[in-house]
């Protein structure tokens, strides 16, 4: 193969292509209700999702609404100083922080709440929901403040909670998510439309839940503060230990009617990467996508299959590519040997640190991970590349991969490589993308 680079960031925006809202949005549109339309939503393909409703909706019947995304992650057709096609648009696109929520996700979802007020059984609310979502729709519990959640969810973050274990925590010290936003909307039919960047793809996690029944209760949350040692106030702790945080479940009259659609999942983009591999001749292996853990734990485990494909054939035949998906996690702990300088790196960055040390130089192997949305942790690359000699290569340049590591500086370690892979925002998110090439 000419160039292996070229073939995996090929294959990481085939991947992400497929995760685009318009095509699917298509064949999944309701059918104009007898009396008002209104979107709501949040998450970061909120803006492109927002821009393909509003492009697909007939262009006579009334629609209007809010959604909420992170910040410059707004397609440029649909910008606010930029006229969007087809006339005036009908849906207003704010921005706001992820991943900790800031005063405009509050502001947002407060107006959010303000507009499912005062719907009839005539009207029609769709809620166009992705990754993201659970920082962007902020709406504090009675008695909690933004700077509350902003601290938590900061604590959650870098305590290596698994994404439903975050988003039970969030949705119990929410007014607006696990459910509550589809109760605010009664008796209005519901109609989700969801990009799911969740393991599982189980719609009561993606960005919370805010328009489907929550099976996960206020004891849940309170096992989960425990077992992750995360401090919370005394408004907290009294509204999970009385119930008075408990969210909507199933059965509830609030979402009789209601329908909800996946419109791109990660593993429809891992079998577009697949099919695109097998295109440029090259077999195609879907190991999963579902894999969550340690960042870098993962990223061994990847590193180890393709020393054992690469070195006996086993379990698939050479050369190959093998892709997975899925939400790996970082914890951040306290370590005597770490500089005083923080690191920088997300959690596609921090698996490939893990799995280039792994692979000590492997021949012939290549890997890419990158966030299908463009952004790694909070950093402008979307993930990076190792190559055969990319331990070499940082050795020249007095780079330790380990030391790296202990830091959490991932991006640190791969930018004087020239091997972050920058796509700015990509307005969709199917989570993490891996692909192993192995000549």
């Amino acid at each position: 193969m000419k160039d292996p680079r070229a073939f995996l960031r090929d294959l990481f925006d085939t991947a992400v292509s497929r995760a685009l809202p318009e095509q699917a949005m298509k064949r999944l549109l309701p059918a104009p209700p007898k009396g008002r339309t209104l979107v709501l939503g949040a998450g970061k393909a909120g803006g492109s999702m927002a821009a393909a409703f509003d492009a697909l909706w007939p262009r006579d019947t009334p629609l209007s609404g809010l959604v909420v995304t992170r910040y410059g992650h707004v397609p440029l057709a649909y910008r606010s100083d930029v006229t969007a096609p087809l006339g005036q648009r009908r849906i207003e696109v704010v921005e706001a922080a992820h991943p900790v929520p800031d005063a405009a996700g509050r502001r947002a979802a407060q107006r959010i709440v303000e507009l499912s007020q005062d719907l009839g059984a005539d009207d029609l609310v769709v809620c166009l929901i992705s990754g993201g979502g659970s920082a962007l729709l902020s709406l504090p519990a009675p008695g909690l403040t933004l700077e509350d959640k902003q601290r938590i969810n900061a604590a959650l973050l870098a305590s290596g909670a698994a994404i439903d274990e975050m988003n039970c925590v969030r949705k119990h010290l929410s007014a607006i998510k696990g459910g509550r936003l589809a109760a605010r909307c009664a008796p209005a039919r519901v109609v989700t439309l969801v990009i799911s960047d969740v393991p599982g793809d189980d719609p009561s996690v993606i960005a919370s839940g805010p328009t489907v029944p929550d099976a996960t209760t206020c004891a849940d949350a309170l096992r989960l503060l425990e077992r992750y040692g995360i401090e919370v106030p005394p408004a907290a702790r009294t509204g999970l230990s009385s119930g008075a945080f408990e969210t909507p479940k199933a059965g509830d009259a609030a979402f009789a009617g209601h329908a909800l659609h996946l419109i791109a999942t990660p593993q429809q983009s891992l079998e577009a990467a697949a099919a695109r591999a097998r295109e440029h001749g090259v077999q195609a292996h879907i190991l999963s996508d579902e894999i969550e853990g340690e960042s870098r734990e993962v990223g061994k485990v990847h590193a180890a299959l393709a020393r054992a494909v690469r070195r006996r054939g086993q379990p698939f035949a050479r050369p190959c590519v093998i892709v997975s998906g899925g939400e790996t996690t970082v914890t951040v702990k306290p370590s005597p040997t770490r500089s005083t300088h923080a690191g920088r790196g997300g959690r596609a960055s921090e698996f490939l640190l893990g799995c280039a040390i792994a692979l000590h130089g492997e021949p012939d192997v290549w890997v890419l991970a990158a966030d299908t949305d463009g952004i790694d942790g909070i950093e402008d690359n979307a993930g990076a590349i190792v190559t055969p000699d990319t331990l070499a290569r940082a050795r020249a340049l007095g780079l330790s991969a380990t030391d790296r590591l202990d830091r959490h500086d991932a991006h640190g370690f791969f930018e004087p490589l020239g091997d972050l892979v920058v796509t700015g925002p990509t307005y969709t998110n199917v989570n993490d993308f891996r692909a192993l090439l192995v000549l």
